[in-house]
Formats: C-alpha cells, sequence, structure tokens
C-alpha cells in the first residue's frame, strides 16, 4: 500500500513558469549556473543553489529564503487555495513519460515501502537538510518509479484531456506539460493504496533530507500529530515502463602508476581486449566496455565471468567497479576517490573525448545502461547499486510545483 496526499503548491504564475522552470540543482555547474541566472532573473536556480550549495552564488547577495520570498510578493508565484495533485509529462524525441506529482509519506520511507537502491553521501544530505529547513520547503520533485498500474494509467488518460494548467517547450528541448487534477483526487489516492511500492529512480539526497527535516521540525513541535505537512515530501511518480535510462558512463585521472599496454594486459584474465579504431564508442550488449585513451583510441572489453555472478555483482557499472577500478586502478570507493569523474547524459561520449583529449582525464569508460528491471529487482531485495549507476532522461524540473511545509 502506498499513501499519497494531495497538497497546497506553491506554483509560477502560467506566463512565468517557462522562465522559472530550471534543471535539478545537482545537474548544473556553479559556471553554467551563473550564466544561466545572468541572462535570466526568474530561473529558480536563484532558489535551489543560492543557500547550502553556495553560499556565494546568489548575485544579488539575497538568501534563497529571501528570494522565493521576493518572488512571491512579486507576483511570479501565487499558491493553489485547495490541495492539488497533478498529472505531469515530459515528451521529447526519445518519448514521452507521464506520472502524477503528490506528496508521498516520510513514515513509508522509513518501513522500506519507497524502496532505495544506492547509499548516500553525508554530506551532500547534509546540504539539502539545510536548504529545506531554511525554506521550509521542498523545491524539488523526488523522481519515483511505480510498477505500472491499469487503474492509474486510466486516471491519468482522463486528466490529460484537460486544459493544463502549464505547456511549454524548455530550453533543452523537452515539451513540459502539468495539469492540475479538479475532481479525481480521490480516485488518484485509492488506486495507490494499491501499488505495492514506489522505487527511487533519482533523488535519494532529497529523499534522505527531507526526511531528516522532518525528524528536527518534529523534535521541536511538541504537538505533533503525524498529519503535519513536514510529514510528508514532494515526489514526481512515474509508470516504470515509461522511463529510459541512460548510462552513466566515468573517467579516471590515472592509470595507476601503469602504461596503456600494461594496464589492458592486466585486464587480460577477465577480459576479452578489442582494438575497434574508434568505430564503436557505445556498448551494444550487456558486459562490454568501451573505453577512450584519447588521440581517437577506443578499445572494447567484453567481460569473461569465471562464475555466476548475482543479481548485483552482474551489472555492469559493479563489474567496471570490481574488476577495473578496484583491481587494476586501486580506487576502493567511487564516493569518496576524487580520481573518478562521472558523466552522465546523451552527450556524455562527447564530453568523455574532450577531456581525455584535453589531459583533464587520462581514461573513459562507456557503459551499458543499467534496466529499469535490473533496479527495481535490487531495490525489492533492499540492495545497493554501485554510486551513480543510473542517469535519467528527461530530468524533472525544479520550481514548477513547491511543496511548503
Amino acid at each position: 500500500m502506498v499513501t499519497i496526499k494531495a497538497f497546497r503548491a506553491l506554483r509560477p504564475v502560467p506566463e512565468k513558469a517557462k522562465y522559472v522552470a530550471s534543471a535539478p540543482y545537482d545537474v548544473v555547474c556553479e559556471v553554467e549556473a551563473r550564466s544561466i541566472v545572468s541572462r535570466n532573473p526568474l530561473s529558480f536556480l536563484r532558489v535551489s543553489l543560492s543557500d547550502a550549495m553556495r553560499a556565494s552564488f546568489e548575485p544579488t547577495g539575497l538568501s534563497a529564503r529571501q528570494v522565493l520570498e521576493g518572488f512571491i510578493a512579486n507576483g511570479v508565484f501565487i499558491q493553489e487555495e485547495e490541495p492539488s495533485i497533478y498529472v505531469y509529462r515530459l515528451q521529447s524525441g526519445e518519448g514521452t513519460q507521464t506520472g502524477i506529482v503528490a506528496c508521498c509519506s516520510l513514515d513509508e520511507y522509513e518501513k522500506g515501502l519507497i524502496k532505495r537502491h544506492e547509499n548516500t553521501k553525508p554530506e551532500k544530505v547534509e546540504e539539502r537538510f539545510l536548504q529545506t529547513l531554511s525554506l521550509r520547503a521542498d523545491t524539488g520533485l523526488i523522481f519515483l518509479a511505480f510498477r505500472d498500474d491499469e487503474t492509474v494509467k486510466r486516471l491519468i488518460l482522463e486528466v490529460t484531456k484537460e486544459e493544463p494548467i502549464y505547456d511549454f517547450v524548455c530550453d533543452s528541448g523537452v515539451r513540459q506539460i502539468i495539469w492540475r487534477v479538479s475532481r479525481l483526487s480521490e480516485e488518484f489516492i485509492e488506486a495507490f493504496a494499491n501499488v505495492p511500492a514506489l522505487y527511487v529512480a533519482d533523488g535519494h539526497h532529497r529523499l534522505e533530507s527531507a526526511w531528516r527535516v522532518r525528524e528536527k521540525i518534529r523534535s521541536e513541535n511538541p504537538s505533533h500529530q503525524g498529519t503535519e505537512e513536514y510529514n510528508y515530501v514532494m515526489a514526481g511518480m512515474f509508470p516504470a515502463s515509461e522511463l529510459q535510462i541512460l548510462p552513466y558512463n566515468r573517467m579516471v585521472k590515472d592509470l595507476n602508476g601503469l602504461s596503456e599496454q600494461e594496464f589492458l594486459e592486466s585486464l587480460s584474465e577477465r577480459f576479452l581486449i578489442l582494438e575497434n579504431s574508434g568505430a564503436e564508442k557505445k556498448p551494444s550488449q550487456k558486459g562490454d566496455f568501451c573505453v577512450y585513451f584519447g588521440n581517437g583510441r577506443w578499445v572494447k572489453l567484453r567481460f569473461k565471468a569465471e562464475r555466476k555472478l548475482d543479481l548485483i555483482e552482474s551489472l555492469d557499472v559493479s563489474i567496471l567497479q570490481n574488476f577495473i577500478l578496484d583491481r587494476v586502478l586501486g580506487i576502493k570507493d567511487q564516493r569518496t576517490d576524487d580520481r573518478v569523474i562521472f558523466v552522465g547524459g546523451r552527450d556524455s561520449i562527447e564530453k568523455i573525448e574532450r577531456a581525455v583529449d584535453a589531459k583533464e582525464a587520462r581514461i573513459g569508460f562507456s557503459l551499458y545502461p543499467t534496466s529499469i528491471d535490473e533496479l527495481l529487482e535490487v531495490a525489492d531485495l533492499g540492495g545497493q547499486m554501485p554510486p551513480k549507476s543510473t542517469w535519467f532522461e528527461p530530468k524533472l524540473k525544479d520550481g514548477l510545483l513547491v511543496h511548503l511545509l
């Protein structure tokens, strides 16, 4: 059983939505964010990045809370009069995904009904915790998946026949459409009561920080009832079948003292090594890895398993960690070793080639993507994938819906 809840969203007026909507705070570097804000002072990055992430980011010197209050005072944002649920569609050349936005119970996260598949970094949780506590608001959507449900699908179809509150194409070319559910909220709540579990696709740190915020506010509230807004967190929930996972590639800054030939020879026991002269830059099957050394040289590796691996061991991100990064390059923990650079996005191959050619990294690894079925199965087993195992696109926008605590 999954509990969802309508909420009184704080949201931009329709004519400002396109300018407010921003990429999630954790996929935009500071230089890029400053450039965006200089061109568009309505960008929600002024809120999502100004405080806990980078104290000097806000160009006017205002705190995140002050920026948000200014947006409200100047009529950029309004708050719904009644609690609502929303239907959210992202449409691009690669496909369409349509889900709902509502609040989820942090009690259910605590009990494991909202299932995770990655561990979190304490410092990243702390940053979001401080930001959320300061704002007393969830400013970005946690991205959750659920196994397809026919009742939910039917209800979404009904809502999408109506007029949306937002419909625009963002800078990345993705069409963003949001409908406010006006008459079927109870039906959505009842339908999700029959959904067995939700799965974190993206947003482990946001979810953990929301739980910490709940614990903090609850400890300071002697009249705590369990129904207060801080007991819930805003999320976008999408059918798993509509989601596409892209590979989350890696670069490493050195070869641990090895030459290219020594590096490849050290892999020969576990991998078949195929020179491919740059013809193949993206693996076409599970167990293959494309490796870039620079100057146009790509080499393909094919894993040779000596025994049957369990589910997590058999993930390509695990094979890379266990048999290449750890055994050969001496990288024990990708979360803490600054020799590793994570590269996501549809242009990740171009990023790898540019960085290695410019000597910003020594080697790049192109992986076959983890599947959504693997993610769900790992989460069902209570397992943990290596960090940065999945990259979802398109990204959900920050700033279109805000949940006040």
